[in-house]
């Protein structure tokens, strides 16, 4: 039984870092977009934001796509 709570609490842990990495990317990722010198770093900054959270959600809100 002491196996099967070690795995949970591994993956646990693994869920857990996942989201924090996760979270520090899209904030990155956000903070480019806003603080970026070069329009087109901030274009760039804020395109990679919409497909970390339209991917994350499933749905597509750019014109032609679905």
């Amino acid at each position: 039984m002491s196996t099967a709570f070690a795995l949970i609490h591994d993956g646990a842990l693994t869920a857990g870092i996942g989201a924090v990495l996760y979270t520090a990317t899209v904030t990155t990722a956000a903070l480019t977009a806003l603080l970026a010198p070069t329009p087109q770093r901030r274009r760039d900054a804020r395109t990679v934001l919409t497909i970390l959270l339209c991917n994350r959600r499933g749905n597509v809100t750019r014109t032609g796509d679905r």
